[in-house]
């Protein structure tokens, strides 16, 4: 028996993990725990140094020869679209465990999880305590807005798709009211399916997009039949936050997306967010640009 093995056996832990996507990735790097990874998503782009790690994936197939080659103890899949990863993984033998988190506090529940999956539980707790205290933080500036805008959150163009129950839990956390809080708890996709017409008839004021893998088109939003009309199109407040920031159900959408979340709503209801709480990755160039119109409460 190698030495490798030996010490695998003893630590007990995994020490060759392949991530299926990108917020196990992450979370793990967050962890201090990177050097277990030997294989990513294509898709991974946080942090930008885990891009050096052999890709084997995309979201819904996988170079499934080569995640055998790279001998993993540990596959590391999500929800029921890698389904059918996971199960030929598994029947060529290897360990997979596929998370279905899809509520902020199933985010936190991941991440303590993965933390005891690689020996490192007071890594884990503190790590749920700091995004945890990051979240209370959003909430507590969110709460001395003037106004809580309805907030259309679209999570996809064709069929509109309105936002999965993490991204509507972080739109009121924000400063929102979400138009279809009804539809949070659908888990799938094709539940959250709504016509044009009644996001109309909600008459949301601010619509933020976020199209997975491609760059939201604010003129095709605008130019829906009868949208003109909306407070949102007529107040010039459709935004876009990259995917990478909110529809990954790990530590990005829990920092980076609620900021860009939170600083969209506090422009939308005249109040200056505190600097301390301002994104720290690219926004939208909109938010950049001031509305007529518009005045700005000072977070004093």
């Amino acid at each position: 028996m190698s030495g490798e093995n030996e010490h695998s056996i003893t630590a007990g832990f995994p020490e060759r993990i392949v991530c299926l996507t990108e917020e196990t990735t992450e979370t793990l790097y967050l962890l201090g725990e990177q050097d277990r990874i030997v294989g990513i998503s294509g898709y991974t782009v946080r942090p930008r140094e885990a891009r050096s790690k052999p890709k084997v994936s995309a979201f819904t197939s996988a170079r499934l020869d080569r995640i055998e080659q790279l001998r993993p103890d540990l596959v590391l899949a999500f929800s029921d679209l890698q389904a059918d990863i996971a199960a030929e993984l598994i029947r060529r033998g290897l360990t997979v465990m596929t998370f279905n988190q899809r509520s902020v506090k199933e985010i936190l529940q991941v991440i303590r999880t993965l933390a005891d999956l690689v020996g490192a539980p007071h890594k884990g707790r503190a790590l749920v305590s700091e995004l945890s205290s990051g979240l209370e933080a959003i909430e507590a500036s969110a709460r001395r807005f003037p106004h809580r805008p309805r907030v259309f959150f679209e999570e996809w163009k064709d069929p509109l798709i309105s936002g999965i129950q993490w991204v509507e839990e972080l739109v009121e956390l924000a400063g929102g009211e979400t138009v279809f809080p009804e539809l949070r708890h659908k888990r799938l996709g094709r539940d959250r399916i709504v016509e044009p017409d009644a996001v109309l008839s909600r008459d949301p004021e601010v619509i933020i997009a976020s199209w997975c893998g491609i760059k939201v088109n604010k003129d095709r939003i605008r130019q829906r039949a009868g949208w003109s009309e909306m407070a949102a199109v007529r107040r010039r407040r459709i935004y876009e936050i990259k995917s990478t920031y909110i529809l990954q159900p790990g530590p990005a959408a829990l920092t980076e997306g609620l900021r860009q979340l939170h600083l969209i709503l506090a422009r939308v209801s005249g109040f200056e967010v505190d600097v301390r709480l301002r994104p720290s990755e690219r926004v939208d160039p909109d938010l950049k640009s001031p509305v007529p119109g518009e005045t700005v409460t000072r977070n004093k």
